[in-house]
């Protein structure tokens, strides 16, 4: 047996698996799992593309990422479902506390997929392979939908196993199965390889895994520079990356855009919806932790023309007021009043919000903001996201544009069937 035991979890068919295993339990017979569906967007506020698809739509040809106009033209009578990203939310959370019961060390790495670090816990907990399946059926039994799980001695060698077989599988690749198992695999299924990678690989005539990582690691350092020897490394199974708690990627920025049903040609307009995207953002900067010190605006005008703008505030905030009055700012100095129809707002260069300290700039009246956000905060969360909102939207067509669905819509994800 190889000295560690990684573990690498992955929903099968993530958001759709997820509103499917939701819908059974509020009591729908129909699986949208068994039919040709997908989770996509509203197409009248032109957010119409396809964000996931069941295996039937698949089969039809449909892609993650074309518009809900193709994937209707390949697939008549596909069902099309909004998406519900604070279920998708709970899911998560509920999944990861699953994983915490069967392993010490978790650590996440998107909303659908995780590491467990399972080394030396044989003796006590069982054998592995025996463990990952008895996790796999949990997950079936508590939250309703399916998991892959792959096995080997690191974190890139068991998600690459958890792809080789989907779904509700369990799956090893350690590395005395490379050669067999990955390296006749084509050299895009590696992780960390994407389209511009491969191109550049299959002009050096390296078209599978197994070519790339008999190459010669000068010459693709040569050619692809660090990110070269990192790839070449993971063709040889090489990743020595430790199992941290909690996620894996520090948060380096925070932000929210949207694109929206008509144009955008006031002022009022424009502003209103920029808060309804500063809201959302700064809520989830408060849920973060994070204060912002850089604060960019994003603009799309009718005729697909791009503009951005960028400020560093004298000092990091997440108060709402604080970072509406830098987008108004931004606006004003940005906007050449084009009808707009998409905008984004984002904010870097994040600290920590206990550990900043106070500055002789601080506004006195900060600690009130920030009461009032906290208290708005809580009641959105106790009660839905659109329970309280600025009297400005009132009549605006945009209240509902940074909200979801209100909490108590959902049963607890851990009583999921």
């Amino acid at each position: 047996m190889e000295d560690r035991i990684i573990m690498h979890v992955d929903i099968n068919f993530a958001f759709l698996a997820m509103e499917a295993a939701y819908r059974l339990q509020c009591g729908e017979t129909l699986d949208i799992r068994t039919i040709p569906s997908v989770i996509g967007g509203n197409e009248e506020t032109r957010h119409g593309i396809v964000l996931a698809k069941s295996n039937l739509a698949k089969k039809a040809g449909i892609k993650t990422g074309e518009s809900l106009w193709n994937a209707r033209l390949k697939c008549p009578g596909l069902l099309v479902i909004p998406p519900n990203y604070k279920l998708y939310i709970k899911a998560s959370k509920a999944l990861t506390e699953i994983l915490k019961r069967f392993a010490p060390v978790v650590e996440q790495f998107s909303i659908d997929e995780a590491w467990m670090d399972y080394t030396n816990m044989d003796k006590n907990f069982g054998y592995y392979y025996t463990r990952a399946i008895e996790l796999k059926e949990t997950i079936k039994k508590e939250l309703g939908f399916t998991v892959s799980v792959g096995i080997s001695s690191n974190k890139i060698l068991s998600k690459m196993a958890s792809d080789l077989k989907k779904p509700d599988a369990v799956t090893t690749l350690f590395p005395n199965e490379i050669k067999v198992k990955m390296w006749p695999l084509p050299v895009e299924d590696l992780f960390m390889v994407g389209s511009k990678t491969k191109k550049k690989l299959n002009d050096l005539n390296i078209k599978n895994i197994g070519q790339l990582a008999a190459s010669d690691p000068q010459l693709i350092y040569e050619k692809l520079k660090s990110h070269g020897l990192l790839i070449h490394g993971y063709a040889n199974g090489i990743d020595n990356s430790p199992v941290r708690m909690g996620q894996r990627f520090e948060m380096k920025g925070i932000g929210n855009s949207s694109t929206s049903s008509k144009d955008l040609t006031t002022r009022q307009e424009v502003v209103l919806f920029i808060r309804s995207l500063v809201e959302t953002m700064a809520n989830r900067m408060r849920e973060a932790g994070k204060m912002g010190r850089v604060f960019s605006l994003g603009l799309r005008t009718s005729g697909f023309m791009y503009y951005s703008h960028q400020i560093k505030y004298p000092v990091p905030t997440n108060i709402t007021s604080e970072i509406m009055e830098i987008y108004e700012r931004l606006l004003d100095e940005l906007w050449k009043k084009e009808p707009l129809r998409h905008l984004g707002v984002r904010t870097s260069e994040l600290y920590d919000e206990y550990s900043y300290q106070l500055t002789f700039f601080d506004n006195p009246r900060r600690e009130k903001l920030k009461a009032l956000d906290r208290t708005i905060d809580e009641l959105r969360d106790r009660y839905g996201s659109n329970s309280i909102f600025s009297a400005s939207f009132i009549n605006s067509g945009l209240r509902c544009l940074n909200g979801g669905y209100p909490e108590d819509e959902y049963p607890p994800m851990s009583s999921m069937l």
